[in-house]
């Protein structure tokens, strides 16, 4: 098995994000809780995004497939009447200690192209995240997001 799958499995964070559903205000609180589960001699993710909506946890589900070329990259796929979603993401950085990430998400039929910087940890501080947005600017897929992120803890 991929060593990325035990760094992804548990609860992250959405520390900074420039995806609309986030920035709109009526849901906070998300995090990104990743299973590693294996079917048929596959093994995949179990992703369940949580957020708060009206003082009530939401949840969107959904399985994440490692792509057999990238180590860092998964195509998303929805549950249910998500099922017929799908998008691309990957982890553009990572600290040493896989405490923080940044995820690139790609454009869909239903959502723009975007980034999430997340979190083991429910918050980071200042320092870390201006580090963090510094090696952003670094990344010619990354810094074309930077004036677009909105703090979301």
């Amino acid at each position: 098995m991929n060593p990325i799958f035990n760094i992804l499995s548990g609860t992250w964070f959405i520390i900074s994000s420039n995806f609309p559903m986030w920035l709109d205000g009526t849901k906070t609180n998300p995090t990104f809780n990743y299973t590693i589960a294996e079917k048929n001699g596959k093994t995949f993710l179990i992703d369940e995004v949580k957020y708060t909506k009206n003082g009530k946890t939401k949840t969107i589900n959904g399985f994440d497939y490692l792509n057999p070329n990238n180590d860092k990259a998964f195509t998303w796929q929805g549950k249910g009447f998500l099922a017929i979603a799908k998008s691309r993401w990957e982890i553009k950085l990572m600290d040493e200690n896989n405490e923080w990430a940044v995820i690139w998400f790609s454009k869909t039929l239903f959502t723009p192209e975007g980034v999430d910087i997340i979190s083991k940890k429910p918050q980071l501080d200042k320092v870390t995240l201006e580090a963090i947005k510094s090696k952003m600017a670094k990344d010619n897929i990354l810094k074309k997001h930077l004036a677009s992120l909105g703090d979301l803890h």
